[in-house]
């Protein structure tokens, strides 16, 4: 389970950037996240993303957060309490500043990553079990995005200028180091969701990472086809299992 988000891994290409017009303060995804337990497609936690408004000093960043939590009766089985939140520039979408906070049963982690772009490097801050904290440095390429900053990147691609078939790749830092990762348009496709019947993007996501991602046509992310561009549906294989993200509400839309 703590390999839930990475379902979520991404592209950045700058031939399908634009400015953001789809993401605002005030939005709010809610879904239901299933696990395969014996054979059987389970229920087990709540994602959120939600955005805000953050004025510091020196600027006015959008908050971009996501949190899971595992439902009230898989508590005891395996409570999930797990925070990714990046701070970026309302119209870029550039990331300054990220926090990763994981508590998964016994599993903990702190992650702190501050950008400097102009360097191309990131200042990490990780605390371990007994407050152990540890800093390093480390080198990124340009355009090297957090998990949650590229998320919320995808929807402001041009999928207009892409052709069926055609594939584009990313990079993403993950635990001080650079991924590798691939999405391919599909074309469109209408699906039933919580919050209706949605014409949508359909996404594959791919990764050479073989302890993230498994197989090429086992990864799926679907956008609705309109200004908003949300993730309403994801299917997602890893190594211990597979699994689903379902969209059960969504707020506060842009557009």
């Amino acid at each position: 389970m703590k390999h839930l988000k990475i379902l979520l891994f991404l592209l950045f290409s700058t031939t399908l950037i634009g400015q953001n017009n789809a993401i605002a303060a005030g939005e709010k995804l809610t879904y239901t996240a299933s696990y395969n337990m014996s054979g059987i497609l389970t229920d087990l936690a709540q994602v959120t993303m939600e955005t805000s408004a953050v004025k510091t000093s020196k600027a006015a960043l959008l908050r971009l957060k996501c949190t899971a939590a595992t439902y009230s009766k898989w508590d005891n089985f395996f409570k999930i309490r797990d925070l990714y939140e990046s701070y970026v520039n309302p119209k870029t979408l550039t990331p300054y500043l990220y926090n990763r906070n994981i508590n998964e049963g016994s599993y903990f982690k702190k992650m702190k990553y501050s950008y400097s772009h102009k360097t191309k490097t990131v200042k990490s801050v990780q605390t371990k079990k007994n407050n152990y904290v540890e800093n390093k440095n480390v080198s990124i390429s340009a355009g090297t995005k957090d998990i949650v900053s590229t998320l919320y990147m995808l929807r402001v691609f041009n999928y207009a200028s892409m052709s069926k078939g055609q594939s584009k790749s990313f990079n993403i830092l993950f635990d001080r180091k650079e991924l590798k990762g691939q999405i391919t348009y599909l074309g469109k496709e209408t699906i039933a969701t919580a919050i209706g019947d949605k014409i949508c993007y359909k996404l594959a996501i791919g990764s050479n990472q073989t302890n993230v991602l498994q197989g090429k046509n086992n990864n799926f992310l679907w956008l609705t086809a309109d200004e908003n561009k949300i993730p309403v549906y994801g299917k997602f294989k890893i190594p211990v299992g597979n699994g689903e993200l379902k969209i059960k509400s969504a707020t506060g839309l842009k557009n």
